[in-house]
């Protein structure tokens, strides 16, 4: 099962940073690829392609003018779309029958006002909490539920750098001096 994460309405003046976590948050927690869509901002394509080189992959980082041809073209080739957003279905009530469902997913994480026609076209609209929060946190707990935990302990592969977990203080190695990469 393939798992990417489509930005929708980026925002070069007000979501750059938050743009940017969306995508780290992805790629730490085991998806596949993120798709930007709105405005066009290399920064943010840069900085995620930049993570990707020192701390290895793979993930994927692309960019479409057409949002809604990219989710049309999705769900004709048999991914399930899921919407993350505070008015869906809880998560806890469906996490299990999306995860059973094996295809290929797509998770749309909006920024401006989404459309309705994501929320018509989405398979799942899903909820992480009926309260305020940030597109952040839902889009963690959501792939954390999603692969229960297991993506926590993926390897990356042909990384720079490598944090080394401790109780105290901070190790990180870089490849050449490990001698191996993962």
């Amino acid at each position: 099962m393939k798992v990417y994460v489509l930005r929708l309405g980026h925002r070069v003046s007000r979501d750059k940073r938050i743009t940017t976590h969306v995508g780290l948050i992805a790629r730490a927690l085991g998806a596949d690829g993120i798709v930007l869509s709105g405005e066009r901002d290399e920064s943010v394509v840069k900085s995620l392609r930049k993570v990707v080189e020192l701390w290895g992959g793979p993930f994927e980082i692309s960019y479409v003018d057409d949002w809604l041809g990219f989710m049309r073209r999705a769900k004709g080739e048999g991914w399930e779309i899921i919407h993350l957003t505070v008015y869906g279905l809880p998560i806890q009530d469906v996490i299990d029958e999306i995860r059973r469902s094996g295809k290929d997913k797509l998770v749309v994480v909006g920024a401006s006002k989404v459309p309705g026609i994501v929320y018509q076209m989405a398979d799942w609209n899903v909820a992480v909490s009926s309260q305020p929060h940030s597109e952040c946190g839902s889009l963690a707990v959501f792939l954390d539920r999603l692969f229960q935990g297991k993506e926590l302990e993926k390897e990356f592969k042909n990384w720079k750098l490598k944090v080394i977990p401790q109780a105290r203080g901070k190790k990180v190695v870089k490849a050449e001096e490990e001698g191996t990469q993962a």
